[in-house]
C-alpha cells in the first residue's frame, strides 16, 4: 500500500511530544517536592486521601497522544488510491522541430538543436493542462509524439530527439506543417496551434502555403521560432573527432537563420514569428503569445488517480482522546458510609 504525508517537514511537530512530557514531569517531580515539605510520606495519603497520582499520569498521557495524533494529521497523510473527475481547459499544441544537420550549429549554446529541447522541456513544466505532440523533420517529417497530456512522455521522446531522427537529410518545413496539421485528433476549427521551431533553412516545400491553408482550411494558427545568427551564421560541426566542421566544395558550410519564410508563415496564418539569435530564448513567454491567440476550449474529462486523504482519522482520535481527559477527575470517587 503507498502512503505518503503531503507535507512531511512537519513530521518535525512530533519533536514537541516529549518536551511536553518532559514539562508534565517537571510539573509532578516539583509538585511532590512540594508536598515533602509540607508533610511527610506517611501523613500525605491522610491529608489529601481522594487526590490520585494515577489519574493525573493518565491525563498527562492522553494529552501527549492527542498532540501526537494532531502533529501527524497536521503532515495530511494519504494512502489508498481512487480516481478523481477532472474537467480540463486548454488548447492543442503541436511542435514541429527541425532536426537538420545545421541544427548543429552552435551560434546558439549550446547547440541550436539543444537549446531548443531544453527550452520545450521548460515549457512542459509551465503548460496548464494543453495537449502537445511533437513532429521532427529534415529532409521529411515524422509524427514523433502524437498529442497527448502525459507530459513525462513528451520530455522522454524529446530526450531521444537528434539529427538521426529524421529518415533524411533537408530541411522541408512546409511538409513538417502540413503532417502536423493532418495530426490533430479532431476537426474542430480554432483552439489549435502549431509552433514550428528552425532554423528557416527550407528547400523548396513550400512553407509559406503550407501555413496559410493549415489556418484558412482547419483554423490552425502558425507560430514560428528562428534561431541562429541571421548574419555571420556558424558553422556545422560533423561529429568527428575533434573539432571539425561540414565542408562543401572544398570550403566549411555556413549556416545561417533564414528568417523570411518564418516571418511570412506567422503573418498569413494568424501566428507571431520569434528571433532567436544568440540572446536567451523564452518559450513561456513565447507561450503566453500564443494562449493569448488561441482560445481555450473545454477538453475530455480526465481521470487522475489519487491518494486519499486520512489526516482526519487522527485530528478525530485526538479529539476524542482530549474528550476523554477532561471526563477524567484527578480525585478518587468517594463512598459514603451510612
Amino acid at each position: 500500500m503507498s502512503e505518503t504525508f503531503e507535507h512531511r517537514e512537519l513530521l518535525h511537530l512530533l519533536w514537541l511530544v516529549p518536551v511536553l512530557g518532559l514539562v508534565f514531569a517537571y510539573g509532578f517531580a516539583r509538585k511532590w517536592q512540594a508536598l515533602r515539605r509540607f508533610a511527610s510520606v506517611n501523613l500525605l495519603g491522610h491529608l489529601m486521601p481522594h487526590v490520585s497520582p494515577g489519574r493525573q499520569r493518565l491525563k498527562a498521557v492522553l494529552v501527549l497522544a492527542a498532540a501526537a495524533l494532531l502533529a501527524v494529521a497536521a503532515t495530511s497523510p494519504r494512502w489508498g488510491q481512487e480516481y478523481k473527475t477532472l474537467p480540463r481547459k486548454g488548447i492543442d499544441l503541436m511542435v514541429v522541430l527541425d532536426v537538420s544537420r545545421s541544427m548543429l550549429a552552435e551560434d546558439i549554446a549550446p547547440s541550436r538543436l539543444e537549446r531548443a529541447k531544453e527550452e520545450l522541456k521548460d515549457l512542459v513544466e509551465f503548460l496548464p493542462g494543453d495537449r502537445i505532440g511533437l513532429v521532427t523533420f529534415a529532409g521529411a517529417p515524422s509524427l514523433a509524439c502524437p498529442l497527448t497530456i502525459n507530459y513525462g512522455a513528451f520530455r522522454m521522446v524529446l530526450d531521444e530527439v537528434d539529427v538521426k531522427s529524421a529518415p533524411r537529410g533537408g530541411t522541408l518545413i512546409g511538409d513538417a506543417v502540413r503532417l502536423a496539421a493532418d495530426s490533430f485528433v479532431d476537426r474542430i476549427k480554432e483552439h489549435k496551434a502549431i509552433l514550428v521551431i528552425t532554423d528557416g533553412e527550407d528547400h523548396e516545400s513550400y512553407p509559406v502555403e503550407a501555413a496559410q491553408s493549415a489556418y484558412e482550411k482547419q483554423g490552425i494558427r502558425v507560430f514560428t521560432v528562428g534561431l541562429g545568427d541571421p548574419r555571420k551564421g556558424a558553422r556545422i560541426p560533423t561529429g568527428a573527432q575533434g573539432r571539425q566542421y561540414l565542408v562543401h566544395d572544398g570550403e566549411e558550410v555556413w549556416s545561417k537563420m533564414n528568417a523570411k519564410d518564418l516571418e511570412e508563415m506567422a503573418a498569413v496564418a494568424g501566428g507571431a514569428y520569434f528571433g532567436a539569435a544568440t540572446r536567451d530564448i523564452d518559450f513561456r513567454e513565447i507561450y503566453r503569445v500564443i494562449d493569448s491567440k488561441v482560445r481555450e476550449r473545454e477538453m475530455e474529462v480526465a481521470q487522475k488517480q489519487v491518494l486519499i486523504p486520512r489526516f482526519m482519522w487522527f485530528a478525530g482520535a485526538a479529539l476524542a482522546l482530549l474528550m476523554l481527559e477532561t471526563l477524567i477527575a484527578e480525585r478518587r470517587a468517594t463512598r459514603k458510609v451510612v
